[in-house]
């Protein structure tokens, strides 16, 4: 018996390409799996064309649930984004992936995953460190590594490849942006994001929504609530964390929400230009953010700030599993208890304009915020504290008074 290889299948040409090229330099039984995290009609047609490529099966796996509820989530109850603009889009589904693919490698008793990152992306780290921290005894295959056997350099290149296999599918070789699209985002790589300098060409380039100029002329309020830090409903109706962020990006893709423009770190060590369109996690990581504002003390926020950073890392690294990320996922859930209420905002030209927020577990005292004296606030009692908070700092400019005066006397 043959000994079988599972590819993360997107059925794009890279993939379909490397159903030959596995078959022809060793042996294997192909099994493709697709993994569905919300691409939408990228899926249309893959069975045909994986079976057409010489795959012997194709799985094609909903995942959208899974990765709404135990991927997002905890980093939108983190607040956790990768250098203060990226939401993690790509990050977050690998490790879903990853983890379904080890799943079907073995069902299949396949000694083997492949997949078609590139040699200089995160996504390879990502899904490698992923099948490696699940599955150590599983084989990885990256063709885009190998360049000894993998001598295709160009989209031409892959097309012809396919012909001379007995493949010919309507792939075309114009090149356009490179994208990666899941129901939390979609992001773009290539052509005139490849020079910083370059203005993005928006109107060739958005997909899931306007530029804020296109948006409408009319703001829209729009009113969600939360239980432990979960969303529950979008206005007045309650949904499924996965229904609520589809609705939510077409409220932000409406109103230009969520576009962003940046040049990141990649891991490998490089930097590189992208735009995200995010507009529902945009909207739904604010209004998470807005509720916490009332709920959670200062120190707590102070601290979860840190963990949130560290949790972006984390998921950006492809470390997600790892008893690093559940230590610290398990801290910022622990400060989710009480982030319950209702968030009000109205969407505006690219904006999330606050419109009022209200929990049962508000930490907002009216009496004590306005000017005038209640009983828990004695104006006087800032006296003592102003003295003990601020003493390091009169100690220590005492101490420097009195070395520039022993200077002077020398």
């Amino acid at each position: 018996m043959k000994e079988k290889v599972v590819l993360a299948y997107s059925g794009g040409l890279d993939t379909t390409a490397i159903i030959p090229w596995l078959k022809e330099h060793f042996g294997y039984e192909v099994i493709c799996c697709c993994i569905d995290c919300g691409q939408g009609s990228e899926l249309d047609g893959l069975d045909e064309r994986a079976k057409l490529s010489g795959a012997s099966k194709l799985y094609i796996e909903d995942l959208v649930d899974d990765f709404c509820d135990n991927y997002i989530m905890p980093c939108v109850k983190a607040n956790a984004v990768y250098e203060n603009k990226y939401l993690l889009g790509t990050s977050m589904a690998r490790p879903a992936i990853a983890k379904r693919l080890v799943d079907i490698a073995r069902k299949e008793g396949a000694s083997a995953i492949c997949h078609g990152a590139t040699g200089k992306g995160n996504d390879q780290i990502r899904f490698e460190l992923g099948i490696k921290a699940l599955a150590p005894d599983i084989k990885i295959i990256a063709p885009w590594r190998m360049t000894d056997v993998w001598t295709m350099q160009s989209r031409e290149d892959e097309i012809e490849y396919c012909k001379q296999h007995g493949i010919d599918l309507p792939f075309s070789a114009d090149s356009s942006y490179s994208r990666d699209r899941n129901l939390w985002h979609i992001s773009h790589e290539g052509l005139e994001l490849e020079d910083p300098s370059q203005e993005p060409n928006y109107e060739h380039l958005l997909v899931l929504g306007v530029t804020p100029e296109k948006a409408p002329d009319e703001g829209e309020y729009v009113t969600m609530t939360f239980e432990k830090g979960v969303p529950t409903s979008v206005n007045g109706q309650k949904m499924k964390v996965s229904d609520i962020i589809r609705k939510l990006n077409e409220l932000g893709g409406k109103h230009g929400i969520g576009i962003v423009d940046i040049v990141e770190n990649r891991v490998v060590g490089m930097k590189s230009r992208g735009v995200y369109e995010t507009p529902g996690g945009t909207i739904l990581m604010e209004a998470h953010q807005q509720l916490e504002e009332l709920v959670l003390d200062r120190a707590t926020m102070e601290t979860k700030k840190t963990m949130a950073d560290k949790l972006a890392q984390i998921v950006y690294e492809g470390k997600w599993f790892t008893p690093l990320r559940e230590a610290v996922q398990a801290f910022v859930e622990s400060t989710q208890e009480y982030v319950t209420g209702e968030v009000k905002f109205k969407l505006y030209k690219g904006n999330i304009i606050k419109a009022g927020t209200t929990s049962p577990y508000s930490l907002y005292s009216e009496s004590l915020a306005s000017f005038t004296t209640g009983d828990l606030y004695d104006h006087h009692d800032a006296d003592g504290f102003i003295t003990l908070f601020g003493l390091p700092l009169k100690v220590r400019a005492m101490k420097m008074a009195e070395v520039e005066s022993a200077k002077k006397g020398q």
